[in-house]
């Protein structure tokens, strides 16, 4: 074999809570010139020295980059990165994961647009009182209802067709504000106001940077008309806590569905917990599946190799 087309040995580390399933996964897949040198799923078991191709969670990858001398490729397994956005290390490649979270999403959302729209609550307490069982509780189709979507990137967009079909009309809060397919209405930043009137469900989907900081704030909630629904599936930074506990105790809207938060996770203190009108998860709208990163890794390693762009590469001047 001519030397020259003999390709450089790839060592991967692994480092994630799934690390096992990452394992397996990568090893009846990685060509002959690739192999996992280490994995882990806690920042002590792994050798710092060793790494150069790192496929991480972004809270426990922020442990080890910045003791990783030799590292020039990070697949993040997560949407978000926050956690490696505060480090001061930025000479290395970072790429996320794009359209593995599009099936999650679409059924988290629209088990609560029904949730709400049906009053699957009111129907059940009417079930279980003890006189008047046959009295209609209140509900409403989404018939030309309105959402809104903060972030309308690739899995905003995705959720189009399945929202039109329910006759639901769609509106986008982005940066660009320009028109865009498939949106009735398309808003900057700057008219977040008259975005939020227009919304009787608003869904957020921002990531976690400066510039969509407490983009929800008591600005934006009081434009909201008392029977919006407001679901967080983006970035718990993009809501103003207090803001919120404060617009929902005004009556200003009707409820607010939370994944995501500030801090993570939500203190046992924290009053979201007993407050009537929030619904809480715990950051499951959509869980990254071993199986589905491990196949955007192995592309992007091919990608590598030939010297072609990798999918998904954040550009840390953005913020995503």
């Amino acid at each position: 074999m001519n030397a020259a087309n003999v390709q450089p040995a790839l060592h991967i580390s692994i480092l994630s809570a799934d690390a096992n399933a990452y394992e397996a996964q990568l090893n009846a897949c990685l060509p002959h010139n690739a192999r996992v040198i280490q994995a882990a799923s806690n920042s002590d078991q792994i050798d710092c020295s060793k790494i150069s191709i790192l496929l991480a969670d972004p809270n426990l990858a922020a442990q080890v980059i910045p003791h990783s001398p030799g590292l020039i490729w990070c697949q993040s397994t997560w949407a978000g990165n926050a956690p490696l956005l505060k480090l001061a290390r930025r000479d290395y490649r970072l790429t996320g994961v794009k359209g593995v979270f599009t099936r999650q999403m679409r059924e988290y959302l629209f088990a609560y647009l029904l949730h709400f729209s049906r009053n699957v609550d009111g129907f059940r307490q009417a079930q279980l009182q003890a006189r008047s069982r046959w009295s209609v509780p209140g509900y409403f189709s989404l018939q030309n209802k309105t959402i809104g979507i903060l972030g309308a990137g690739s899995i905003g967009q995705s959720l189009l067709p399945a929202l039109h079909m329910f006759g639901l009309r769609c509106v986008a809060l982005v940066n660009y504000g320009r028109r865009m397919e498939g949106f009735d209405a398309v808003y900057p930043p700057d008219q977040k106001a008259g975005f939020a009137a227009e919304c009787d469900f608003v869904f957020n989907l921002l990531p976690d940077t400066p510039s969509t900081r407490h983009m929800i704030d008591a600005e934006f909630l009081k434009n909201l008309h008392p029977e919006a629904v407001l679901i967080n599936a983006g970035r718990g930074s993009v809501l103003e806590e207090q803001a919120l506990l404060e617009a929902l105790d005004n009556q200003q809207l009707r409820a607010a569905v939370l994944d995501v938060f500030e801090q993570e996770p939500l203190p046992d203190e924290h009053p979201y917990w007993s407050h009537e009108k929030i619904w809480i998860t715990q950051h499951t709208a959509a869980e990254s599946q071993p199986e589905d990163i491990a196949e955007v890794f192995l592309n992007n390693l091919s990608r590598l190799q030939q010297g072609l762009p990798l999918l998904y590469e954040f550009d840390f001047t953005k913020g995503y």
